[in-house]
């Protein structure tokens, strides 16, 4: 299972699968190819079940071509003792081929690869990796209910729809799809526990992680309209947010778009190999990694240009305040910009998807599954219009309520005939409106 989840992992972190390819498929990879190879070998020397040495083999760690008796066959340690063992001196191993058979090897693979310490190693990397998978599955469940919550919020009050809320909306949208995209291709992909999907290559599971890219492209191109969105806003002084509202539509879903399916069709054609969750085509995979690594990076520069602004404007004498309290309301203001960013992300933007890849793990997955959580409370929760608007519904709701429940007391007779309570505050309202406007003076009026 701990197998499986790495490539997940993987895929979610948008590594190339040639450092990260879990141990099932890389076995199971070789194993077919040893068995053609055999199979040529066999043909080439005219050999048979019943001819005399030593067949070929795979005997589930390497593969041995076969043999005349007598013969010594070297082979080289597997590949994937050296993606997991980078460090390790790797030696020959040799097997003698005898009348009896095969000989052991030698140096053992504990001796010479560093099977022992492989396993050892793997062992802490399934609980590691398991652990992971938990993490960001608890996360990205809590922001899928919270961020809907935030959603029904937004779309319900009138009063809140303005550009930057539609901005928000998008944003939740995008991190919602993303967290359903994970279910789905975890659900889809990895249900079963075996390494049976290594081979799977149907045009369902296909689809599922050309949508997968598309929600996480999609995601990382609405955190950069965010940032564009509050430069903009920062920057120029009469600002149509309207018809610029329209080009941040087609950049934050028509950009993924061009891009993923760009990628689709390169896939297709140029390595159209399993069920597309597997990137040894680095190059290919730059399709979709560059406009995501050029996205967080111009974030990042929008970023600092509206930490500076925010300095300048803090520090003019009309902002007033002492020192310690205009720093109090950068870093306020800096930290409730981090996650609607995604700043986070600039940390391991650059570097070798083989350096630090557990604390990769952690940082942007543990702590990036929980980010649709966080913008959801600090834009839509703690935001102080929502909280006004919602305040006035539920004043709103009680008085509606305490008259309806009054005058059900006082007139049952006119409320079991239909009249309820708000219709009778309207009555009332119109009634004293109108006894007010008898009372007044006829000179009055005329005015």
């Amino acid at each position: 299972m701990a197998s499986i989840v790495q490539a997940s992992l993987a895929a979610l972190l948008l590594l190339p699968m040639a450092a990260a390819m879990h141990s099932d498929c890389i076995f199971k990879k070789e194993q077919a190819m040893c068995l053609e190879k055999i199979q040529r070998a066999n043909d080439l020397m005219g050999l048979n079940d019943s001819s005399p040495g030593c067949p070929g083999m795979w005997d589930n760690i390497t593969c041995w071509k076969p043999a005349h008796v007598g013969e010594v066959v070297l082979v080289n340690c597997p590949e994937l003792f050296r993606i997991f063992n980078p460090d390790q001196d790797m030696r020959v191993v040799s097997r003698n081929c005898t009348e009896d058979g095969w000989s052991e090897p030698f140096p053992h693979y504990f001796d010479a690869c560093g099977f022992d310490e492989y396993e050892s190693e793997t062992g802490d990397q399934d609980y590691y990796y398991l652990s992971v998978k938990a993490l960001y599955t608890v996360g990205y469940s809590t922001s899928l209910v919270t961020l809907t919550t935030a959603m029904v919020i937004l779309c319900r009050f009138r009063k809140l729809h303005c550009t930057r809320n539609f901005i928000h909306m998008n944003l939740f949208v995008s991190f919602m799809l993303r967290a359903i995209s994970v279910f789905i291709k975890d659900w889809i992909l990895y249900a079963e526990q075996d390494s049976n999907h290594c081979f799977v290559s149907t045009l369902e599971c296909k689809a599922v992680m050309v949508f997968f890219h598309y929600c996480v492209v999609s995601n990382y191109f609405w955190l950069f309209i965010e940032g564009l969105y509050l430069f903009t806003l920062l920057v120029e002084t009469f600002f149509p947010e309207r018809r610029y509202f329209y080009w941040y539509i087609i950049i934050g879903w028509g950009t993924p778009t061009v891009c993923v399916s760009v990628w689709t069709v390169l896939r297709l054609y140029f390595d159209d190999t399993g069920c597309w969750d597997m990137n040894d085509n680095t190059v290919l995979w730059w399709v979709i990694k560059g406009p995501v690594v050029g996205s967080i990076m111009v974030n990042f520069v929008l970023f600092i240009g509206i930490i500076v602004i925010l300095v300048q404007k803090l520090q003019s004498p009309d902002m007033g305040g002492n020192e310690s309290s205009i720093y109090l309301r950068l870093a306020r203001s800096t930290l409730l910009l981090i996650p609607l960013f995604g700043i986070h992300y600039t940390v391991f933007a650059f570097s070798p998807e083989n350096v630090s890849k557990r604390e990769r793990l952690v940082f942007e997955l543990g702590l990036g599954s929980f980010q649709g959580f966080v913008v959801a409370v600090l834009y839509c929760f703690l935001n102080g219009e929502v909280q006004a608007e919602i305040k006035r519904k539920w004043r709103s709701w009680k008085v509606n309520r305490y008259f309806t429940m009054d005058f059900k007391h006082r007139h049952p007779s006119l409320a079991s005939s239909g009249v309820n309570g708000g219709t009778q505050l309207s009555i009332l309202s119109k009634s004293s409106s109108q006894i007010r406007m008898s009372g007044l003076p006829a000179d009055n009026l005329a005015t």
